[in-house]
Parts: structure tokens; C-alpha cells; sequence
């Protein structure tokens, strides 16, 4: 297998991946959507609040704000750590919240324990406050998996396309180029005899228009071994540590199903 790394920075992963099959990537997908770790606000005990919003729609625009999720390994689940479940720093993060006045109340308004996990995407909107309105309350942050809610989710949208490739009757190019001129413009570009898609993320709909116009003269063929695959994170972490803390998940899931197969 090859990889080749097109984009890796910020919250955005590209990989060109050669040699290889759908199921191995589709694998990884799943392992980024369902189960990589990350800390989400779990408990909200809210003091006081006399904004527009009931607490139960504060808590859950608060259980959506992505929380910084460093040095994972340092990390326990609360069901697994060592305090059994009472919230220590191991296990729970927590943060505090006290706003009175007209102002909007953002995700940056949350104040950590620890200056390390001070939260990154800090103009998310919690809720407006007006005049004499206040909100006061603490929140604690714990280890969850995408498989048990989508707050515990750390990628989005984890895709992959299959390598497309497009042939044309040489034969009828007069009918190719005709067909061209009625397509938006930087969708195809013909070079010579051969169709080449200026942006690949927009085969499908070059797809579309070959299917509503019935063209027999230009053929699209995918390679299954030659895979784009692409993701980004909601800001917990970034694209470089999902990844590498996602292939760790995978290949020690791996070795168990080898471990379990030996035992049969």
C-alpha cells in the first residue's frame, strides 16, 4: 500500500492512498466516525439562569462545543479510571461559567480548570443575555466514542472516492467537443483526445450530465485501488492526531482479531 499525504494541517486530512482495497479504508472511515475518543461536556449544573433559553437548551448547545482533547493517552475513560468514577483530573475537566448583562455568551466564555484545555473555537453562540439576564454554572468534560453520541464525535464527514478515469470515442471527437461547450465552464478540460476533470470532487456531477443527456461517446471508468480520502475534525484535535490516534485504534483491533483467530 502507498500513501501519499496531499493535505495534512489544521483540521483538514487529504491522502492519496495506491494499492489497497475499499474495505481497508472504509475501515479507517468507520474507526474516525464511531470509535475515536475525545472529551465532551457530559454534566452541566447550571446555578442560575434567567436568559431567553431553558437549561435543558443551554446544556445541549454547551455538549456540542468541541473541547481541546490533548496528550489522549494521559487520559481515562471515567468508567475505567482509577478514582472509579468520582471525577478526577484523570478522568473529568471542568469548566466554569459566569455572565450577567447585555452581551452574547460564547464558547470562549467558558473558564478551565486548567489552562491547557482552554477551549480553541472560542466565538461559538451559546445565547444572548439582555438587560439584568444572567447565567452562572459549571460543567464537567469527560472521554466518550462517536458510537455512544454524536458530541463524542471528533471527525466529520470522513469520505474517500475511487480514482476516475475518462475515455472518449475518438471516433466521434466532433460530438465530444459539442457536448463540451454545454457544460459550466472549469468542469472538464479536453487536451487533445483525452477528458480530463479539472476538479476530481466534481466527478459526480460530470456523472450527471453524461446520464441526463444519454452520451454513449465519453465513458468514466473508477479504479478501486486508488483511493482519495479525505476528513476533518470539529477543532478538539487536529487532522494529524485523529489520524495517527485512529490508525493506533485500528491496528490494535487488528492484532485482537489475529489473537482471537489463533485461539479458534
Amino acid at each position: 500500500m502507498k500513501v501519499k499525504t496531499v493535505e495534512l494541517k489544521g483540521n483538514k486530512g487529504v491522502l492519496k492512498i495506491e494499492d489497497t482495497d475499499v474495505y481497508f479504508v472504509n475501515s479507517l472511515r468507520r474507526i474516525m466516525l464511531a470509535e475515536l475518543p475525545k472529551l465532551a461536556i457530559d454534566d452541566v449544573i447550571i446555578y442560575d439562569n434567567t436568559s431567553a433559553l431553558f437549561d435543558e437548551l443551554i446544556s445541549h448547545r454547551l455538549g456540542l462545543i468541541p473541547i481541546p482533547t490533548i496528550d489522549l493517552p494521559a487520559l481515562a475513560f471515567r468508567s475505567e479510571c482509577k478514582c472509579e468514577g468520582k471525577g478526577c483530573p484523570s478522568c473529568t475537566i471542568r469548566y466554569t461559567l459566569s455572565k450577567e448583562g447585555e452581551c452574547v455568551i460564547y464558547s470562549g466564555d467558558l473558564q478551565p480548570e486548567h489552562p491547557s484545555f482552554a477551549i480553541t473555537e472560542t466565538t461559538i453562540p451559546i445565547v444572548e443575555l439582555m438587560k439584568d439576564q444572567r447565567v452562572i454554572l459549571e460543567v464537567e468534560a469527560v472521554l466518550g466514542r462517536g458510537r455512544d453520541h454524536a458530541k463524542w464525535q471528533v471527525v466529520l464527514a470522513p469520505r474517500y472516492r475511487m480514482e476516475t478515469k475518462i475515455t472518449v470515442d475518438k471516433k466521434r471527437m466532433n460530438e465530444v467537443k459539442a457536448f463540451i461547450e454545454e457544460l459550466p465552464k472549469d468542469l472538464v478540460e479536453l487536451k487533445g483526445d483525452k477528458l480530463e476533470l479539472v476538479d476530481p470532487s466534481k466527478a459526480s456531477l460530470f456523472e450527471s450530465y453524461l446520464e441526463k443527456n444519454k452520451v454513449d461517446f465519453i465513458m468514466i471508468t473508477k479504479d478501486p485501488t486508488k483511493l482519495l480520502f479525505s476528513f476533518e475534525t470539529d477543532g478538539s484535535m487536529s487532522a494529524k492526531t485523529a489520524l495517527q490516534e485512529s490508525i493506533n485504534i485500528l491496528t490494535k483491533k487488528y492484532e485482537e482479531f489475529r489473537k482471537n483467530l489463533k485461539d479458534l
